[in-house]
């Protein structure tokens, strides 16, 4: 990849997550969220900087951390589409957390909404692998 490709996904990433950094807690917290990974997931240079096969990352456990932020990113796409699928528990239970974050049914009970700076500081981690990856 080029230093001028690398410079604006740097860019682009760097804008997704500031949003994610300086949105308040609220369902347009968890809307910076998906955008950000979807942002990821859409560039394959930014998803390969988060393997399991770099040591690292490995040892950062950055999988899992990223696989959390995933699960607030399907939610939103299961809320996005009407679907009489069997979406299985976890997506089940995902999607009725972030519907009632989206009709301001705000408790602890949520685990979305409990966990709401421990994925403002999980972004982070991400993001900081992705800006060394791409450096």
């Amino acid at each position: 990849m080029e230093t001028s490709e690398k410079k604006k996904l740097h860019s682009n990433l760097s804008k997704k997550f500031q949003k994610v950094s300086t949105t308040p807690a609220s369902f347009a917290f968890f809307v910076a969220i998906h955008d950000f990974v979807s942002f990821i997931e859409v560039n394959s240079a930014l998803a390969k900087g988060l393997s399991d096969r770099i040591k690292i990352n490995k040892e950062l456990d950055i999988g899992s951390k990223y696989g959390y932020l995933r699960k607030i990113y399907q939610g939103l796409e299961d809320i996005n589409t009407k679907s009489t699928a069997d979406l299985g528990h976890d997506r089940y239970m995902a999607l009725q957390d972030l519907n009632r974050i989206q009709n301001k049914q705000l408790s602890d009970n949520n685990s979305f909404w409990k966990k709401r700076e421990l994925s403002r500081k999980l972004a982070g981690m991400v993001y900081e692998r992705l800006k060394v990856h791409l450096s």
